[in-house]
């Protein structure tokens, strides 16, 4: 998982949210086709060829479909204008939708885990897999390794961690089909704990995968700040703006996949209150313009020039 993709560049292109709601749209759809076919080949398959690690593969596969409405409804709401309730907009519920999709991923995955273990205790109980399964195993692995790239280039594009969460799960499901083919070429090769051992594989990845995009949310939900380089972006654009002597105290937190900032900037003190006040504005369009940043709040503090006699005086000039 690498969330860093969403801020490769020191300037970021605003994407409007209508842009944003459309590219989620047509990207999980694609998913949710996808993962329907998948989900329900293997788990067909894997119940004929008694292949335990792709019937859990499959069952990954079909919590994605929960996950991909829980997207595109968290995309719906996200996408709404902001109102008196909520002045800076909805962007949280990007975050709140990869926080539930952590939450489904662990669950999942730790039931895996408990399926995979029992079956581990009766080892002689574990019979042979088909050779269908293998074909199934490496068709899904294909399959999600393709639908992972896709949704990706889709969430970079478009900025979206929502987006590039639901990428790397359906990269989890590509390993965990790696996996789960290695498990059945075991198992065909006459040692059948590889079938389950697999299955307790992907319970690992999965649930791992879910704590991860869980813990990562629930940071941003308590306004976490964003990377130092992003906020040195931030800090260089104020500090470009023509009357802007100097800028400290930038504060940074997120807000979905936008910012929200505030800023000290100092201005000449001998400027009036209007000249200060078109400055800051000039500051705050320049950073909305080039960064994710949703809001920008500036305060003025008053800057001197210094004094040339008094440096002269001290051998300074």
């Amino acid at each position: 998982m690498n969330f860093s993709d969403l801020h490769d560049d020191t300037e970021d292109v605003h994407h409007p949210p209508h842009e944003r709601l459309a590219a989620a749209k047509r990207s999980t759809w694609v998913s949710v086709v996808v993962n329907v076919v998948l989900s329900a080949l293997q788990i067909t398959v894997g119940v004929f060829a008694k292949s335990q690690a792709l019937i859990a593969d499959g069952i990954h596969s079909l919590s994605d479909l929960v996950s991909d409405f829980v997207v595109l409804l968290a995309g719906h709401h996200a996408s709404k204008d902001a109102d008196q309730d909520h002045p800076y907009g909805h962007q949280r519920y990007e975050t709140a939708a990869s926080l539930v999709l952590g939450v489904l991923l662990l669950a999942v995955g730790v039931g895996m885990l408990w399926s995979a273990v029992e079956k581990l205790q009766s080892p002689d109980a574990i019979p042979k897999v088909h050779v269908l399964a293998l074909w199934v195993a490496g068709a899904a692995l294909l399959s999600k390794e393709l639908l992972f790239r896709y949704m990706l280039a889709v969430a970079k594009r478009v900025k979206s961690s929502m987006l590039v969460a639901n990428a790397w799960h359906a990269r989890s499901d590509a390993a965990s089909s790696l996996v789960v083919g290695v498990g059945i070429v075991g198992n065909l090769a006459g040692f059948p704990l590889l079938d389950p051992i697999a299955a307790l594989m992907v319970g690992v990845m999965v649930a791992k995968m879910g704590w991860g995009f869980g813990w990562e949310a629930l940071h941003d939900l308590m306004d976490r700040a964003v990377d130092e380089e992003e906020v040195a972006a931030i800090h260089q654009t104020l500090l470009g703006t023509p009357g802007v002597m100097g800028v400290h105290d930038v504060r940074t937190r997120k807000m979905g996949d936008m910012i929200v900032v505030d800023a000290h900037l100092e201005i000449d003190a001998n400027l009036t209150i209007e000249a200060g006040h078109d400055i800051a504005v000039e500051a705050r369009d320049r950073v909305l313009q080039r960064h994710r940043v949703l809001n920008l709040m500036t305060h003025l503090d008053p800057w001197k020039r210094p004094d040339r006699d008094h440096d002269a005086v001290g051998g300074v000039a």
